[in-house]
């Protein structure tokens, strides 16, 4: 009888050592799959174009990593990513990333891939911008006062859009009237204003072949070099923020510069348009 309550004894001993096993594996498991899921603070054009639509399945199957976007404006992105509510920023103005760099919020800056930045506007070009370069066609829509579209949202195609106006000789911040609207929203919603005001907009390309409610909006300015839209990626620093996911994240900057997702970004079209073009080893980009 002694022997039986001994072996029983073992064999519940044994059993509750592998239902702890069992118990610590699976928690271990849960905690492993949580750290797979990074948030991305990127911009409102990686979004609206279909491209994280496309990717972001495509990281799962091959990386096991679940993305959360965050899609603001650039300037936005940036500031979430400063606050440490991102693991990864993904964005396209780098003299502002280069500056998130300088003051420690960011590891290490990857070029991902360009596009370009477009100006479209209604079919009949009241302004006759059509086939100009774009500081010739903004300076024509400042002197007729031509409806104009702005983000006025500190995203990177706001920060492009008033570069080129400083370019252009116009400090268009005192210099406009009326015919010059900020909106404080993203690509599509500065789209659907143009479309439905008749007005131009710089946008950039991705969006643009994206947009379905064009109206009579096309494209009247490209492929001036000064329309190059280039887009980076940096993981955040996790010195400053000690919950950032730094792994994951950076598995993830690994995986978009890799050759794979390098292939995968280039085989992203609509139509037959290819909408990125990636230059991760770009050493100027």
């Amino acid at each position: 009888m002694k022997r039986l309550f001994s072996s029983f004894c073992v064999l519940a001993t044994i059993a509750v050592a592998s239902l702890s096993a069992q118990g610590w594996a699976q928690n271990q498991s849960q905690n492993q799959s949580q750290n797979q899921s990074i948030v991305v603070a990127s911009t409102t054009s990686t979004q609206d174009s279909g491209l994280f639509g496309y990717l972001l399945p495509i990281v799962r199957q091959k990386t096991g990593i679940e993305v959360k976007v965050l899609a603001q404006g650039t300037g936005q992105a940036l500031d979430t990513a400063r606050r440490g509510d991102a693991d990864v920023v993904f964005v396209h103005a780098k003299s502002a990333e280069e500056k998130f760099l300088a003051e420690g919020f960011g590891v290490k800056r990857y070029p991902v891939m360009y596009n370009d930045f477009v100006v479209v506007g209604p079919k009949e070009d009241p302004a006759g911008i059509k086939g100009k370069d774009v500081l010739t066609a903004l300076q024509t829509i400042k002197t007729k006062a031509a409806p104009f579209v702005s983000r006025g949202d500190r995203s990177g195609t706001h920060i492009a859009e008033l570069k080129l106006w400083n370019e252009a000789g116009i400090d268009i911040a005192k210099d406009h009237g009326s015919w010059y609207k900020e909106i404080g929203q993203g690509m599509g919603p500065a789209l659907n204003m143009a479309s439905a005001s008749n007005a131009y907009v710089l946008t950039d390309r991705g969006t643009w072949l994206a947009f379905q409610n064009r109206g009579d909006l096309a494209i009247l300015v490209e492929g001036d070099k000064r329309l190059f839209n280039q887009y980076g990626v940096m993981l955040v620093n996790p010195a400053k923020h000690p919950t950032v996911k730094a792994d994951a994240g950076q598995r993830f900057i690994d995986w978009l510069v890799s050759p794979e997702g390098q292939s995968v970004i280039a085989g992203y079209k609509i139509n037959g348009q290819q909408l990125f073009y990636p230059n991760a080893n770009d050493p100027n980009a």
